[in-house]
């Protein structure tokens, strides 16, 4: 498989995507895909870049009949493996393209996930995603109103086509997003005692 480095993913998200939430919304996807490869023992570069890159045309390109197919398009143009390509196409519902490979199931499972806990982080009166606990997740989960573009169906199949337990999913995020807190803007008011 011929796949990008990180470097040029990361050059391809900054030239399409300008905003800050955005982008570290690709860098925050990457991190949970990364840390998942991992413990799964799958190929971390490659599921980090899927990660990175799910959403690198969305800001240029945000309607359902461009979005993810523009990317899409642009990954082929530029060599992207098939593999990334079907699972961003994936990660889309309306897309219609089956989620097959773990890669693209993941990538469904933690995309909805990972924003909605950077929301539940923002509300805390600490800003820090180090005092986020599942529980806490859960019951803004059943606020319709929080977050309300947030598709929570998405979440729910998401963790169930990857065969997770809910509790542990939503732990292994936050765990995962702990670890570059501080570059994504989630440590807040948080101070690490030495």
């Amino acid at each position: 498989m011929n796949l990008p480095t990180r470097a040029q993913a990361w050059e391809l998200l900054t030239e399409y995507t300008k905003s800050d939430a955005l982008r570290k919304h690709g860098r925050a996807v990457e991190q949970v895909m990364r840390a998942y490869a991992r413990q799964a023992g799958e190929d971390e570069e490659l599921f980090g870049i899927i990660g990175m890159l799910h959403d690198f045309d969305y800001e240029k390109y945000p309607t359902e009949d461009q979005h993810p197919f523009v990317g899409a398009k642009i990954l082929k143009e530029r060599g992207y493996p098939e593999e990334v390509i079907t699972a961003i196409l994936g990660h889309a519902q309306y897309s219609g393209v089956p989620r097959e490979s773990l890669a693209a199931k993941a990538l469904f499972a933690f995309d909805e996930l990972t924003g909605f806990i950077f929301a539940v982080t923002f509300v805390r009166p600490s800003k820090s995603i180090r005092e986020v606990k599942p529980k806490s997740v859960k019951k803004k989960l059943k606020q319709r109103s929080f977050a309300a573009k947030v598709n929570r169906d998405d979440i729910e199949q998401g963790i169930a086509e990857l065969g997770a337990d809910r509790d542990a999913h939503i732990q292994f995020v936050i765990d995962a997003l702990k670890e570059i807190d501080e570059e994504l803007g989630l440590r807040g008011d948080f101070q690490i005692s030495a």
